[in-house]
């Protein structure tokens, strides 16, 4: 996905390229200081971002982002993305915020681990899908 915004357009590129050998390329559009955060983890720094993209690469088969959509308005970035692991999907959002210099200061990943993730595992799947219908109103 192409976009206008150049800080965005870097972040879309490193995402949807992203391989082992490229979390070093990747971390530099993030600040030395800069948060991390998502259902799993939240971390500090730039070393630290960089473990938890490497452990992702060292545990999921064969991930990848797409990115559906980016918004960006001043120092605020919205993406939307799939993130492709194996046999199924996680769709997620990002909230990000640059700082003066146009680095990442801030990384917060929204999605439903319940649906996108649980949902999908053979025995704790049934169980999360049996609560479900239990809790849907209609």
């Amino acid at each position: 996905m192409k976009h206008p915004d150049p800080r965005a357009a870097a972040l879309i590129a490193q995402y949807e390229a992203l391989s082992p050998a490229g979390l070093d390329d990747l971390v530099t559009l993030y600040a030395q200081d800069c948060r991390f955060k998502d259902p799993f983890n939240d971390v500090r720094g730039r070393a630290a971002l960089r473990r938890v993209f490497a452990h992702m690469f060292e545990t999921v088969k064969a991930p990848r982002f797409v990115v559906a959509e980016a918004m960006v308005e001043g120092d605020r970035c919205f993406l939307s993305w799939d993130f492709h692991a194996g046999d199924f999907v996680i769709r997620g959002a990002s909230h990000l915020h640059f700082d003066a210099a146009g680095l990442v200061v801030a990384h917060r990943d929204y999605w439903d681990v319940a649906e996108e993730l649980y949902e999908k595992l053979p025995v704790l799947g049934a169980l999360m899908r049996l609560l479900k219908r239990r809790l849907r109103a209609t």
